[in-house]
C-alpha cells in the first residue's frame, strides 16, 4: 500500500476507475445523450464558433456557460497567435462591440485563464500566457513530431557548444605553448649574454660587472673632448662676429 501511494506511481485502482469513467462517457456518444456528449467535446476541444454551427442540435447554454466557452475560444486562438486583433475576436466570439470584448477579456484574466494586455491603440489583445486545453488523440502524432524536432534542435545546439569548447581548449593550449617557448628563448638569451660578457671580461682581465658598466658608460675623456669642441666652436663664432662688425 505504501508503494502504491508513492508519488509518481500510478495506482492500479485509480487507473481502473479512469477506464470505467472513460467507458461511461464514451457510451454517451450513442443514443439519447449524444447531444450532451457532443457539447462536452466542444467544451473540451472546440470553440464558441463550433457551438454556434451546431446550436440547433445541442442543449442551450446559459450566459455563464457561453462566457466560459468564449474564454476557452480565446485560449485556442492564443495557442496560434500571441497578438490577436479585436476584429478576429469579435467575429469568433460573436460579440457586438469592443466594450463587451474587453469586459470578457478582463474577466478571463481575473479567472486566471490567460494573462496579457489590451492594446486599445492598435486594437489587439497581446497574450503572455494562457492555460492549456485538452488534446485530441489525432493531435498526439503532431505533438510527438514537434517534440522530436525540438530534441533534434537541442542536439544540434549541444554539438555546437561542444565544438566551441574544443576550439577554446585548443587555443588555450597553443597560447600556453607559445608562452613557454618565449620564456625559454628569453632564458637562453640571458644565458648567452651572460656567457659573452664573462668571456669579454676574462679577455681584458676585468670583472664582468665592471665590464658591463664600462660598456654602458662613455669613456672619461669623451665628455671633455665634446665640451672643448663646443667651446672652440663658440669662440670661432664670436671672432667671426667681431670681424664682420669692424668691416661694417
Amino acid at each position: 500500500e505504501a508503494a502504491a501511494a508513492r508519488p509518481g506511481r500510478r495506482q492500479p485502482g485509480l487507473a481502473r476507475g479512469h477506464e470505467r469513467c472513460r467507458g461511461r462517457v464514451t457510451r454517451l456518444a450513442d443514443g439519447e445523450f449524444s447531444p450532451v456528449f457532443r457539447l462536452l467535446t466542444i467544451f473540451a476541444y472546440g470553440t464558441y464558433a463550433d457551438y454556434l454551427a451546431e446550436a440547433a442540435n445541442l442543449p442551450p447554454l446559459t450566459e455563464a456557460q457561453k462566457n466560459k466557452l468564449r474564454h476557452l475560444s480565446v485560449v485556442t486562438l492564443a495557442a496560434k497567435i500571441k497578438c490577436i486583433p479585436y476584429s478576429v475576436l469579435l467575429e469568433q466570439l460573436q460579440l457586438k462591440n469592443v466594450r463587451q470584448l474587453e469586459d470578457l477579456v478582463i474577466e478571463a484574466v481575473y479567472a486566471d485563464v490567460l494573462r496579457g494586455s489590451l492594446d486599445q491603440r492598435n486594437q489587439r489583445l497581446e497574450v503572455d500566457y494562457s492555460i492549456g486545453r485538452d488534446i485530441r488523440r489525432e493531435e498526439l502524432s503532431t505533438i510527438t513530431r514537434t517534440l522530436q524536432e525540438w530534441c533534434q534542435g537541442c542536439e544540434v545546439v549541444l554539438s555546437g557548444i561542444e565544438e566551441q569548447v574544443s576550439r577554446a581548449n585548443q587555443h588555450k593550449e597553443q597560447q600556453l605553448a607559445l608562452k613557454q617557448q618565449i620564456e625559454s628563448e628569453v632564458a637562453n638569451l640571458k644565458k648567452t649574454i651572460k656567457v659573452t660578457t664573462a668571456a669579454a671580461a676574462a679577455a681584458t682581465s676585468q670583472d664582468p660587472e665592471q665590464h658591463l658598466t664600462e660598456l654602458r658608460e662613455p669613456a672619461p675623456g669623451t665628455n671633455q673632448r665634446q665640451a672643448s669642441k663646443k667651446t672652440s666652436k663658440a669662440k670661432g663664432l664670436r671672432s667671426s662676429a667681431k670681424i664682420w662688425s669692424k668691416s661694417n
